[in-house]
């Protein structure tokens, strides 16, 4: 199941396991549970202190696996075979319940230690979803840390009767004690944060008491880690506050024009930020929400969702983008119900199934490929009279036999029987004939929209909704500046935005040093 040099990483990690780890597998008599078999015997002859055994308890899924620490309650379970993304997951898993520490806060520790209350969690991911891994590995971390809480990962695609039932169209989707719990992404102090309402007041309460910033950075994509790492080196006084430290990275599967980095993934790129970062004099304020911005004296204040202030004398906006919608009716009705927007996280959900993309530029095109090797039928429809992709790409799309294109095609709205997506209605911007798909999802791809709305009526935005912003991203608020796709700076790039995140930043230190020597001479000439 294992390649050498795959076997030979893995032993070099399982080195770090300190308690003796049991890999107990429920298996039945279909060729997964038969490559699950191999896995779970492969890792076994790669630590003296991992033992596999066969153990088939009434009602556990097959195949499945547990990793138990023996002797006590201590585990996390796979429904599957955790390969593709998830493979970090299970080596992760591995080396936690063996006893190999794990990377949270000690607060959050300590949290996670005192919940009251017994928790089984249901994770359903895909293998091809980067967005799944984050999710998993932290539920896993915090049934480690508390027994009380029970982890059980399932890939959907291997479990499609229970996706079926659940009507569970996009993934990670996860269930507590039975009930739907969340979808998308989440870190551990996000379920923890859901787990113990309280939490949220609280961490309000620590913000608020947080002194002035020289420099307050609200974004945490790859413009506001630049822009906090130049800052910090200049021996400021740095905060950031983000709602998701890594922003549209996290969504982004493959990065292979960031120069110097042949190939990355979003997740691996927005991890590395981070680290970057961290690494420095930074004070980071994660899973907050900013609402308003005022200038109050000298100070610019930036309000959040949960109630707290944050002041310093000047500010990076970067903020950032978000996939755009189609705003017709039935998507937000229908959305993680047959209407997606990450091709990569939720295709395989739509194996076998009818489904659309929506958007004719590089994205849409290459949706539709990536949904054409699983589902039966592909329809692309594209608003104006051509597909913007790159010709490779449009080549490809028109010689796969299970895709359509239409052009000139205005989607007017995404219908449903009330749970679950059943068709699309289309015009003809030529003839002006209605038409109708039956289908099971549709994949919108229609590019970004800037993350702006708590701005409008506080600083000058373009028609589209961007900061505008001049050649050193001065806003038309003094000491207020901006950087990356939130901005009207063309060609919405990582590379672009982090040299725009630094140029903001040193822009942002040079008012700084002008401001204060102003308000000295203006203070010697008072006197």
């Amino acid at each position: 199941m294992l390649d050498a040099s795959l076997k030979s990483q893995l032993q070099s990690y399982l080195e770090r396991v300190t308690f003796p780890i049991e890999l107990r597998a429920s298996l039945d008599d279909s060729a997964k549970a038969g490559e699950l078999h191999g896995l779970l015997q492969d890792i076994a002859t790669l630590s003296d202190k991992i033992t596999y055994v066969e153990n088939a308890p009434e009602g556990q899924r097959k195949p499945s696996f547990t990793i138990q620490r023996a002797g006590t309650d201590i585990g996390v379970q796979f429904a599957g075979i955790p390969m593709g993304h998830e493979f970090t997951s299970l080596v992760l898993a591995l080396l936690q319940v063996g006893g190999h520490p794990i990377k949270l806060e000690q607060d959050v520790i300590d949290h996670v230690r005192e919940l009251d209350g017994d928790y089984r969690f249901e994770v359903y991911i895909s293998l091809s979803c980067q967005n799944c891994p984050d999710v998993v590995q932290a539920l896993n971390a915090l049934s480690v840390i508390n027994p009380r809480i029970q982890v059980v990962t399932i890939d959907g695609a291997l479990f499609q009767d229970e996706v079926e039932k659940r009507e569970i169209q996009s993934v990670p989707t996860v269930y507590l004690n039975g009930e739907l719990f969340g979808q998308g992404r989440s870190s551990a102090e996000e379920i923890l944060a859901k787990l113990d309402t309280g939490a949220a007041e609280r961490e309000a309460e620590k913000i608020n008491a947080r002194a002035p910033y020289d420099l307050l950075v609200v974004g945490g994509g790859p413009a506001g880690a630049a822009a906090a790492i130049y800052a910090a080196r200049k021996g400021i006084r740095t905060g950031v506050v983000a709602e998701r430290f890594g922003g549209q990275v996290l969504d982004t599967l493959a990065i292979e024009n960031f120069i110097s980095v042949p190939h990355t993934e979003g997740p691996k790129f927005a991890a590395a930020l981070e680290q970057h970062v961290r690494e420095y004099d930074v004070d980071i304020i994660n899973l907050q929400t900013a609402t308003a911005l005022k200038t109050a004296g000298n100070l610019h204040e930036v309000s959040l969702a949960s109630g707290a202030t944050l002041k310093a004398r000047t500010v990076i906006l970067a903020t950032g983008a978000r996939w755009r919608e189609v705003n017709v009716p039935g998507e937000r009705e229908y959305r993680n119900h047959g209407v997606a927007y990450c091709p990569h996280c939720d295709g395989p959900l739509f194996k076998g199934k009818r489904v659309s993309v929506i958007g004719g530029g590089n994205s849409g095109v290459e949706a539709a490929i990536d949904l054409a090797g699983v589902a039966s039928e592909v329809t692309l429809l594209e608003f104006g009279d051509a597909l913007r992709a790159d010709q490779v790409l449009q080549d490809k799309l028109r010689s796969l036999p299970n895709v359509k294109v239409f052009v000139s095609a205005q989607t007017t709205e995404i219908t449903g029987d009330g749970k679950k997506v059943n068709g699309l209605d289309y015009k003809d911007r030529v003839t002006g004939e209605q038409h109708h798909i039956e289908l099971e999802g549709v994949f919108v791809q229609i590019g970004l929209m800037p993350n702006t709305e708590w701005l409008k009526g506080t600083l000058d935005l373009s028609r589209h909704g961007e900061i505008e912003v001049d050649a050193r991203g001065q806003t038309s608020l003094p000491g207020v500046f901006a950087a990356g796709d939130v901005t009207t700076v063309p060609y919405k790039q990582i590379i672009i935005a982090t040299g725009e995140g630094a140029k903001a930043s040193l822009s942002a230190f040079d008012y700084l040093i002008r401001h204060s020597v102003e308000t000295a001479v203006e203070e010697t000439v008072a006197a």
